[in-house]
């Protein structure tokens, strides 16, 4: 009776066996693998991939990029006519100022047709660790759709599964988020059940086009995306974003989202069949076999099984191919397989069989396991040899067989200490993972390589032996070694970063204190760094920083650490005794290296330094106090001392105490309105008649009466009561002119505007609310801009300026002359008139170059059609002078010196316009 049932027992325990220790998984995955590869189809087509691929990397430079590139691609792409995009690219932490600004306004432009990635992440490490979504940043988030592009590995390390999207804890309570498949595709389905991606939809068949070919506007590459959704990410392999799938492939992140996207697209969301269903086809399967088995002979029932299995593969196709089912056929091939094998076990003998089967199936593990797998007998010669170790060391499995353990590392005398040489040593290492130990070993071709070994020992029927699994982890050294540069240098120029530089500045202070010796700390800055970055591109200014960090380097050598701290600057940490002179005169030597140009992104750039030094112990008693103090150095030695050096003194500190004294009194003067408005008036040269006034603020402080306003304004307009001081300005000044004008008096009121007053707020929509509140004619209000302020957000300045003019308000170029690019700004901006600096003026009568400027100028203004006002003019043959050549108006000294308002009336807006001339004299 028991010997009739005996197959059946075998088939159900070896059932048991498999699914409780989940190792039919290897084959079920197998076997689905192997439908896509049977099953294949192309893409809808109605997806299309921008890739961030080598090609676009070497165009537009190393990732990653400024934001400004997204931008720009975003217009293409609506240009194009895409019909929704989405990123694959992290956009939850800020960049700088400028490229963000310009993303946003992309996204304004895409009117809500763009989706930008969020990803769950742990947000703490320890017990209290939870999970985290992080998401864009809020200002993009307004603007765009989110879209979760988390992808779940598999435990065997492949991505086989796929969400509409996740419930996610957001703020008090969980709210769906749709999965960026989910979005491609168009689904408004709300459930996070995972579907089995179809990978039988062949990649190669998707669109794509280069991240650089969009970004220029290639029209190849915009037909292409004509009326697609787009997702734009990582294809090259540089940038890591790859996932292992099915069938042994290697595929980017962003082409599994569009997979799994044309899944649903394609109704191909596979989904598994129940469990339960297995069960009964297992069930239906051992009662054919039990009714048949004593009918059919051994050829005739492996006959059986064979038609059986074809069938139910056959089965599972068609259900794949027809309804997007997938029939987990592994436990009933494994049925059939164990049928087979108790088949031959009624022919051959029953132990045998057994010991046949644990040697097969320890050589099916032992060959199919990725690590190297070496087992050896009690005199550590190599009885098993799989391919993993063949891969690992190089050498064959018959050149190998009998050789001692001894001959795969580096050192063949080190001797057998890997192994246990007591049986009392085998209870430790027969646990799960044995004896885990790194040693160096030899290659077939004699490289020498880390290895890790897991040892474990087992009492066989020849004695001890020992079996040892190998990994090659050489690559884990190579990237832990990366991840410990990446953490202490500046990816950009090699040179240690500020962190390192503070670790390694503490030690050399102790080092310093020891041997009664002192350390220097040399902060530099590139002078005018920015103006590079803007006129030549930010590229290049990377090709400048790296040139500055080579030069830096090579001049200091081993004597001393050369440090990249941020932006444009650098700094030199060196012991006293190791300068082979004095302090100050490495200063200047530095300062002279950087007089030869740069070799730059293959041009010659010439760059000048400035320099903060600060030395131990007088300058700073810790690394920390050390790099604040050449730091506070620095900042004055590029402005007072632009392109050479400045020691640290106490005093400089002094200072910003006093400057945060100030601003803090600078407060207190805003809340006690201890400002005031003074007018400097503006005269036509030919008729002495005044014509308008600068409207100039003073403060007079209650102990020290009226402060210099050298004193005390380049620090408001430094501070965060700029906006608020220069509003106050523009306010007073427009109620005075307004007063001035209902006396009968058209006085034009020159106001200097505020750079703050272009970064915050609307300034057009402020200066018609209140040109509306005061009543003032706006022919009557002059706003002077500097040079500072066209600098700042050029496209954004040039829209104020037209909606200030398009209100009648007058724009003046103050201090003409004095900046870089004067004569470029006549071109860009809507300018009515321009202001001649009195650096000019002054000397104008003894200086030939400075009246040549001031002819030209006032040639140049006049067949521009522009009004010029020359300021600083201390004496009638100035006035007489510049009449001459041809400027029509002016102010200085000559005429009045900045006064009250009340004064001003008195003075200048008399009814007798004899008396009114006399006084401007």
């Amino acid at each position: 009776m028991f010997r009739r049932f005996m197959p059946h027992i075998l088939v159900v325990v070896a059932l048991l066996t498999v699914g409780l220790s989940g190792c039919y998984d290897l084959l079920s995955h197998a076997l689905i693998d192997l439908r896509f590869r049977l099953d294949k189809r192309p893409a809808s087509g109605e997806i299309a991939i921008v890739a961030i691929d080598p090609r676009s990397i070497e165009a537009i430079g190393v990732w990653p990029w400024p934001r400004t590139n997204h931008a720009l691609l975003l217009d293409q792409l609506q240009r194009a006519g895409a019909r929704e995009v989405a990123f694959d690219i992290d956009f939850s932490t800020p960049s700088n100022a400028a490229a963000d600004h310009a993303f946003l306004e992309g996204l304004q432009r895409a009117s809500g047709t763009v989706v930008l990635p969020a990803f769950k992440q742990l947000s703490a490490a320890g017990k209290d660790a939870g999970i985290h979504i992080n998401r864009p940043l809020p200002q993009f988030e307004t603007t765009a759709w989110s879209a979760l592009v988390n992808i779940e590995v598999a435990r065997d390390g492949r991505v086989r599964s796929y969400a509409f999207g996740e419930y996610c804890e957001i703020g008090h309570g969980k709210t769906f988020v749709q999965s960026m498949g989910a979005f491609l595709a168009g689904s408004d389905a709300i459930k996070d059940s995972p579907f089995l991606i179809d990978y039988g939809i062949d990649a190669s068949s998707l669109t794509k086009v280069s991240y650089v070919d969009v970004l220029r506007g290639d029209a190849a590459a915009l037909a292409a995306l004509k009326g697609k959704r787009v997702i734009v990410g990582a294809t090259a392999i540089e940038l890591s974003d790859y996932y292992s799938v099915p069938n042994g492939r290697v595929l980017p992140g962003v082409v599994l989202q569009v997979l799994a996207a044309e899944s649903i697209i394609q109704h191909r969301t596979l989904l598994t069949t129940s469990t339960a269903a297995i069960v009964g086809a297992l069930l239906l399967l051992v009662v054919v076999m039990l009714a048949s088995w004593r009918h059919l002979s051994a050829a005739r029932r492996a006959l059986l099984i064979g038609f059986i299995g074809i069938g139910i593969e056959t089965v599972a196709l068609l259900l794949h191919d027809r309804y997007a089912v997938v029939l987990d056929t592994s436990l009933l091939q494994i049925a059939l397989f164990a049928y087979l094998v108790a088949t031959a076990l009624d022919e051959i003998d029953f132990r045998g069989l057994l010991r046949h089967v644990a040697e097969s199936r320890f050589e099916r593990i032992a060959m199919s396991i990725g690590d190297g797998l070496v087992c050896t007998d009690q005199d550590k010669r190599i009885t098993v040899w799989n391919p993993g170790a063949v891969a690992i060391f190089g050498y064959g499995t018959e050149e190998i067989i009998g050789q001692p353990f001894a001959r795969l590392r580096a050192d063949e005398n080190a001797g057998d200490d890997l192994f246990p040489h007591q049986e009392a040593a085998l209870p430790a290492t027969l646990l799960p993972g044995g004896a885990t130990v790194e040693f160096d070993g030899r290659r077939r071709d004699g490289e020498v390589f880390p290895v890790e070994a897991s040892v474990s020992a087992w009492q066989g029927p020849d004695g001890l032996q020992y079996g040892v699994i190998l990994r090659d982890i050489s690559l884990r050294k190579r990237e832990a070694e990366r991840i410990r540069y990446l953490a202490e240098h500046d990816t950009l120029t090699g040179l240690i970063n500020r962190h390192t530089l503070q670790a390694d500045l503490a030690a050399m202070i102790a080092t310093a204190d020891a041997a009664n010796d002192r350390v220097a700390l040399l902060v530099i800055g590139l002078d005018a760094f920015q103006h590079i970055n803007d006129m030549l591109g930010h590229s290049f200014g990377d090709h400048v920083l790296r040139a500055a960090a080579e030069r830096l380097a090579g001049e200091i050598g081993r004597m001393g650490r050369v440090a990249r701290l941020s932006g444009d600057e650098f700094a030199v940490a060196i012991p006293c005794s190791a300068t082979g002179g004095t302090v100050t005169e490495l200063a200047a030597h530095l300062a002279h290296l950087f007089e030869t140009p740069l070799e730059a992104g293959g041009r010659q750039q010439r760059v000048r330094i400035s320099l903060g030094v600060a030395v131990h112990p007088e300058g700073g008693q810790s690394a920390e106090e050390l790099l604040s103090n050449a730091h506070l150095a620095l900042c004055r030695a590029k402005t007072d001392h632009r392109g050479s050096h400045v020691m640290f003194e106490t005093e400089i500190r002094e200072e910003l105490e006093r400057r945060l004294t100030l601003e803090a009194e600078l407060t207190l003067a805003v809340e006690r309105r201890e400002f005031e408005l003074f007018y400097q008036p503006q005269v036509n040269l030919l008729s002495g008649r005044v014509i308008g006034a600068e409207a100039l603020i003073r403060w007079r402080h209650p102990t020290r009466g009226l402060v210099p306003p050298g004193d005390f304004i380049p620090v408001v307009n430094t501070s965060p009561l700029s906006e608020a001081v220069a509003t106050w300005v523009m306010a007073t000044a427009c109620r005075q002119a307004r007063e001035w004008q209902l006396a009968g008096h058209d006085i034009r009121v020159g106001v200097n505007l505020s750079p703050s007053q272009f970064q915050t707020g609307d300034l057009a929509a402020f200066v018609s609310k209140l040109l509306t509140v005061t009543g003032l004619s706006p022919s009557l209000l002059e706003l002077e801009v500097t040079e500072d302020i066209l600098l700042h957000d050029e496209p954004g300045v040039l829209q104020t300026f037209n909606r200030l003019q398009a209100l009648g308000v007058s724009l003046v170029f103050d201090d003409f002359g004095t900046g870089y690019a004067s004569l470029s700004y006549l071109k860009k901006f809507p300018l009515d008139g321009l202001k001649i600096d009195r650096s000019f003026v002054r000397d104008v009568l003894t200086e030939s170059d400075d009246a040549a400027i001031v002819g030209s100028t006032v040639s140049l203004s006049s067949q521009l059609g522009l009004s010029v006002i020359a300021e600083g003019i201390e004496n009638q043959a100035t006035a007489d002078f510049l009449l001459r050549l041809g400027c029509a108006q002016g102010q200085g000294y000559h005429f009045g010196k900045p006064m009250p308002a009340q004064d001003f009336a008195r003075r200048f807006l008399t009814v007798d316009e004899g008396a009114r001339q006399a006084g401007a004299a």
